[in-house]
């Protein structure tokens, strides 16, 4: 199955291009955010993971809890997300959408996954080297996932970096079988 990301990016893009037709890219940000902040909920997580649930109704909910904070064109992008059973993508809709809206304004986040904390030199180190090789300021998002054993897993848009430990054993054994 296709990555939760990879899912999310043409609802984040078609939001973009929605957005910035309507010259309102900030509204949309705080609109997808409220979305996602929805979503990310456990009671609305375990509503939206239960297949008996009605889609309609949990779009209608999404509407109501959100209220006057969505426009129009924001409840219509909640009827296409409920039409096609999308409500889980939320949170990735809305960090893909931050991630073009970085990037039209010449910025890009960088999301950083390490097996330890990275000192402040590591971090340093890693925005001088993504700014030179994407051409933009850079903001790190860095996270610690004692499952990679060792090494760096880099994430800018669709660019991936895999530097680490578990990264290469598993290229290793693909090699070996």
């Amino acid at each position: 199955m296709a990555e939760k990301s990879e899912l999310a990016r043409p609802y984040a893009v078609a939001a973009f291009k929605q957005a910035d037709e309507e010259g309102k890219l900030g509204e949309w940000a705080g609109m997808l955010e409220l979305l996602a902040a929805i979503a990310r909920d456990a009671t609305m997580s375990g509503l939206i993971a239960n297949p008996g649930v009605d889609r309609a109704a949990l779009v209608d909910l999404f509407i109501d809890v959100c209220g006057t904070h969505l426009a129009d064109t924001g409840r219509n992008f909640v009827k296409v997300v409920g039409h096609y059973n999308r409500f889980a993508l939320l949170p990735d809709i809305s960090q893909r959408f931050a991630e073009e809206h970085a990037a039209r304004e010449g910025r890009n986040r960088v999301h950083v996954t390490s097996a330890f904390d990275l000192s402040e030199a590591q971090r340093a180190s890693i925005v001088q080297a993504m700014e030179k090789r994407l051409g933009s300021k850079v903001t790190l998002d860095c996270e610690v996932d004692d499952a990679l054993i060792g090494g760096v897993v880099i994430r800018a848009g669709d660019l991936v970096i895999d530097a680490s430990l578990k990264g290469r054993l598993g290229q290793l054994a693909q090699t070996l079988a």
